[in-house]
This record gives C-alpha cells, sequence and structure tokens, in this order.
C-alpha cells in the first residue's frame, strides 16, 4: 500500500508546527531548562479546582448542550460585559469549545470556501495559516514590522483586500510579539472594512494580560464591526487552565448556528468538568486574574531589561507574556541560534520563523516562569552570546 497515495493532499501540504518540531529535539535531553512553553506556572486557582472535584463528586459526568452549559455562556456573557462593554446573547450568541484552538478552527471552516483569501498577520500563532489552507482557502500574510511595534497597520491591509477576501484573522494581544492593538489602530482597521463583507476572527485569548496601563479593546466595540466579528476567547492563559481545555465564540447567531453544526458533529460539547469549573472562574475569579498579570508584568520588565543589556535588540511588549528579541546581529538564523543554545547552555527557546517567515532572526521567548527560573536561563544565554564573540 502506497500511503502517499491514500492520504488527503491538503493535510500532506500542511507544515507541522515549528514549535513542536524544535521541542521535540529538546525532549530528548535531560537538564533542560525551558523558555518555550506559552503555559502558566500557576495553578489554577484553588476555588476552580475544588468547583471541578464538586462536579465529579455530585456525579456531572454527561453530555452537556452542544453550546455549552447555560450558566456557563450567561456567565461568559457577564464577563464580556463587565469587562469590555460587549453584549452576547448566551442563548445562541455563545459556543463554548474545546479550548480556544477549536473555536479558531471552526470559526474558520464555517466562513471559508474554497479559493476564499485569508488576511493573516505575522508573526502569529501557528494554527492559522494551516487551518485556512485545510478548508482550500488561500492565506494571504501580511508581514508586521519592529518599526510598526508588530501592530496591523491600515496602510498594509487595504494594499492586501480583494474581491476574494473573506476574513481577516486579528491576533492581538500577540503571540509570539507581544504586540497590541490600540483602540485608535482598530479604529483605522474598522475604517478600512467598513462598507465590505469581510469579517473578522478577532483571537483575544490573552485580553486579560496587557500592561503599562492600556486596557485591551476588542474590535468588536467599534461601529459597524459587531455585526462581522468572531470573537475568540478561553480559560487557558487567564485563569490558568490549560488542561482543562476550554474556550469560547461569540458572534451573531447566524454565524454561530453554523458554526454550531461542525462542532455538533467533530465534538458534541467541551468537557463538562471544564465547564463547572469555568463557571467558578469566570464568576469570581478577576482578583486572581489581577494578581497574576502583576507578576507578569515584572517578569516582562526584568526580561526586556536582560536581554538589551546582553545585545539582543528587544521590543518591550504591551501583552500576552512573550518576548520576540533579534538576533540578527549574532549571525546565525534563528533555527541555528536555537539549537546552538540548546546543545552548549540547555536552554529551550523557539525561532521566531516557527511564527511565520518574517520571524526569521528572532526568538519567541516565555515569561511563564519564576523571576529564579528566568534569571538562570537569561545568565546562560548571555554566556552564550559572548562565547559566540
Amino acid at each position: 500500500m502506497s500511503y502517499d497515495q491514500i492520504l488527503s493532499d491538503k493535510v500532506k501540504m500542511v507544515k507541522p508546527s515549528g514549535i513542536r518540531k524544535f521541542f521535540d529535539l529538546a525532549s530528548e535531553m535531560e537538564g533542560v531548562i525551558s523558555l518555550g512553553v506559552g503555559e502558566p506556572d500557576f495553578d489554577t486557582p484553588y476555588s476552580v479546582r475544588q468547583a471541578g472535584i464538586r462536579s465529579l463528586e455530585q456525579g456531572r459526568t454527561y453530555y452537556t448542550a452542544n453550546n455549552g452549559l447555560m450558566e456557563l455562556r450567561e456567565g461568559i456573557s457577564r464577563y464580556l460585559q463587565r469587562r469590555f462593554s460587549l453584549s452576547y446573547a448566551p442563548k445562541d450568541e455563545i459556543l463554548v469549545t474545546v479550548g480556544g484552538s477549536e473555536a479558531i478552527d471552526i470559526g474558520v471552516r464555517a466562513l471559508v470556501n474554497p479559493g476564499d483569501e485569508v488576511i493573516i498577520p505575522q508573526p502569529s500563532f501557528v494554527c492559522y495559516e494551516p487551518i485556512v489552507q485545510l478548508c482550500g482557502g488561500v492565506p494571504v500574510i501580511i508581514e508586521t514590522k519592529v518599526e510598526d511595534e508588530f501592530r496591523l497597520t491600515a496602510k498594509d491591509l487595504k494594499e492586501k483586500i480583494t474581491s476574494k477576501t473573506k476574513l481577516l484573522i486579528l491576533p492581538f494581544p500577540n503571540n509570539p510579539t507581544g504586540a497590541i492593538m490600540r483602540r485608535e489602530d482598530l479604529e483605522e482597521i474598522a475604517q478600512v472594512l467598513r462598507g465590505t463583507d469581510i469579517c473578522v476572527l478577532s483571537d483575544e485569548i490573552y485580553a486579560e494580560l496587557t500592561y503599562g496601563g492600556v486596557k485591551h479593546t476588542s474590535i468588536a466595540q467599534l461601529d459597524d464591526m459587531w455585526e462581522r466579528t468572531l470573537l475568540v476567547g478561553g480559560f487557558s492563559k487567564s485563569y490558568a487552565m490549560t488542561g482543562w481545555r476550554l474556550g469560547y465564540v461569540c458572534a451573531p447567531a447566524p454565524i454561530v448556528a453554523q458554526i454550531k453544526k461542525i462542532h455538533q458533529f467533530a465534538i458534541m460539547c467541551a468537557p463538562t468538568t471544564s465547564q463547572y469549573a469555568a463557571i467558578e472562574a469566570i464568576n469570581n475569579c478577576d482578583e486572581e486574574i489581577e494578581a497574576m498579570r502583576d507578576e507578569y508584568d515584572a517578569r516582562r520588565r526584568f526580561i526586556v531589561d536582560a536581554f538589551n543589556k546582553m545585545g539582543l535588540d528587544c521590543f518591550s511588549p504591551r501583552g500576552a507574556f512573550y518576548v520576540f528579541p533579534c538576533i540578527k546581529s549574532t549571525g546565525l538564523s534563528s533555527a541555528a541560534f536555537c539549537e546552538q543554545l540548546l546543545q552548549a547552555k540547555k536552554i529551550a527557546v523557539v525561532p521566531g520563523d516557527a511564527f511565520g517567515a518574517c520571524g526569521e532572526g528572532y526568538l519567541r521567548v516565555s515569561y511563564c516562569y519564576s523571576i529564579k527560573h528566568l534569571k538562570k536561563a537569561v545568565e546562560k544565554i548571555g554566556e552564550f552570546i559572548r562565547e559566540l564573540g
């Protein structure tokens, strides 16, 4: 049997994740200090864990409604209203998903036909481009630049729009750069989109993690944008609930109705235990969010300063929990730098080109780790830089 003949051409076309490819190398070594994983080092808040345990003890282990528990959807609705002044009806404008990743996947699949163009700013998270390709869509890449603080500009967006443009992916706060879009930036993007039928998938999984006194703005808050926006959120990052695998997508009811069909046939419903835990998180854990954000902010300032002092220019991020230092001065490619750093100092970071070709010459470094952990890692990175000469 020829597996090359029987496997899907679309799936074969998709490249494996550049993140996982690199960490396969790291997993084979002992004593590696990792700055690569985008996962909070905090425990899930105690009351949230207890809510999940109680649901199990009470025998709440059955399927929920496809859209998720109504109590959770009501909690999400109240949360979005109080934190971001957004209004979504729990009944038919909110769907609970298996992490933000499923929300992105089924959101794109519900909109994109073969040949439709989807605009994707890069560097950005690794899943957007392959999901578009699997739908038969055409990824159209916009390379964001450090001189623009890695923000999407209205000028660059306008230049990429054609008669085939169906969707704009808006991944801010951004993984891997930590860039954010301020309200005035989004107003300029909205002005380009008004009068078109282009939709927006706004990945706001890091919405709670912004720094320097800048509060996150959703493009759905702006005039004429709510009706064209699919808002993706979740519990992994802000509530330290990565392993619970819970997210959500919010959109106008006609869009959610189509997304729901994909979710019904592919998933059925999100994990029941996780949903009961999330009810506690979204109703009662705003203070925990604030405490974790304050700690991330201290780590952010430390690591940006450390990279700049060792001679690697590092843009000061305003969101998420990553920095994106430039290593072009070393003369090494991103992959070569990471591989040599891993071999020489047992420090694992992610090559910038894993997040798009324009990430070449950069590293993604996560600061989801204690200051003690970060200090040890940057000390060894500094040694590596000095040894390069």
